[in-house]
C-alpha cells in the first residue's frame, strides 16, 4: 500500500482481493482456491489418454476458461495496488504470472500446458485466509535451520561425491563392461544407487570381490544417511531454543528479535 492513495473503487477492490479479514475478501480467496484446485484437476485429467480422447474439447475449453479468469484476476491485482511493479516482482506476483503463461506457451510449444500445475503454489494463500500464521512461523524456523547448517551439509555432500567417484572407479576396474559396468560414469550411477540404499538392481556385481565392495558400500550408506539428519536436527533444536519474539519491526517489517531487544537488529529502528 505504499505510494499514491488509490481511488475509492480501487481501495474497495484492494480490500476484496488482498484483505482476508473482511467477509468479501475471505469468500474471494476461498473461491480463488477452489478455482485453482479445479484448474489443476483439469490439467491432470487432460494427461489421461482415455479421458483426453473423449473429452478433449471440454478440457481445452475449461483450461482456457481458467486461464482467462486468472489473467483477469492478475490484472485486477495490479490495478488495485499503489505500486504495481513491486507486486509484480514479489513472490506471489511472479507465481500469479507464471500460473497463466503456460497456456499461452502451449500455442507455440506442445505440452507446455502441463506446467499449469504450478498454480498449486497459489494455494499458499490458505495460510493467510484461515489465519494459520503460526505455521508460517514454523516454516521460517525450518528454513533458518537449513540455512545455518548449509556449510556442514555442503562438506558432507562433497565427501559423498568423493566416495561415489572412488567406489565407481573401483567397481569399473573390478567388474568391467562384461558385467554391465561399461564406464566409470555408469559405475558411479551404481554407487549412488547403492550408497543411498535404493538398490534398483539394474546393475549388480557378479564377482566375489565386486560383491564384497558392494556390501561395504551398502553398510557405509546406512552409516552416512544419518549424518545430514543429525546436522539438521541439531540446528533445528538450536533454533527452537532461541528466545525470540514474533513482533515485526515498524520500519522494515523484520521478525525474530530477542525478547529484550529495544532496537531492530536489521535496520536499527525501535521495536515494540
Amino acid at each position: 500500500m505504499q505510494g499514491e492513495p488509490l481511488a475509492p473503487w480501487r481501495e474497495s477492490l484492494h480490500e476484496i482481493i488482498f484483505e482476508a479479514e473482511t467477509p468479501a475478501g475471505k469468500w474471494f480467496d476461498i473461491a480463488l482456491i477452489l478455482a485453482i484446485a479445479a484448474s489443476i484437476l483439469v490439467v491432470m485429467l487432460d494427461s489421461v489418454a482415455a479421458i483426453n480422447l473423449n473429452y478433449k474439447t471440454w478440457l481445452f475449453a475449461a483450461e482456457w476458461f481458467f486461464t482467462i479468469l486468472f489473467s483477469i484476476e492478475y490484472l485486477l491485482r495490479l490495478i488495485c495496488v499503489r505500486r504495481p511493479l513491486r507486486y509484480a516482482t514479489s513472490f506471489f506476483g511472479i507465481v500469479d504470472l507464471i500460473s497463466i503463461l503456460p497456456s499461452f506457451l502451449a500455442l507455440f510449444f506442445t505440452g507446455a500446458q502441463t506446467l499449469l500445475v504450478v498454480r498449486g503454489l497459489r494455494v499458499l494463500r490458505v495460510f493467510r485466509i484461515f489465519k494459520l500464521g503460526e505455521y508460517l512461523g514454523e516454516a521460517h524456523a525450518l528454513i533458518r535451520a537449513m540455512r545455518n547448517s548449509r556449510a556442514k551439509i555442503a562438506v558432507f555432500l562433497y565427501t559423498v561425491c568423493v566416495f561415489v567417484v572412488i567406489f565407481g572407479a573401483a567397481m569399473y576396474l573390478i567388474e568391467g563392461p562384461e558385467h554391465g559396468f561399461t564406464s566409470i560414469p555408469q559405475s558411479m550411477y551404481w554407487a549412488v544407487v547403492t550408497l543411498t540404499t535404493v538398490g534398483y538392481g539394474d546393475i549388480s556385481p557378479q564377482t566375489p570381490l565386486g560383491q564384497m565392495l558392494a556390501s561395504m558400500v551398502m553398510i557405509l550408506g546406512y552409516a552416512i544417511i544419518a549424518v545430514p539428519t543429525g546436522i539438521y536436527s541439531a540446528e533445528l533444536a538450536r533454533e527452537y531454543r532461541r528466545d525470540v519474539t514474533r513482533f515485526a519491526c515498524r520500519h522494515c517489517g523484520a521478525e525474530g528479535h530477542d525478547n529484550d531487544a529495544k532496537f531492530c537488529k536489521y535496520c536499527g529502528g525501535t521495536v515494540p
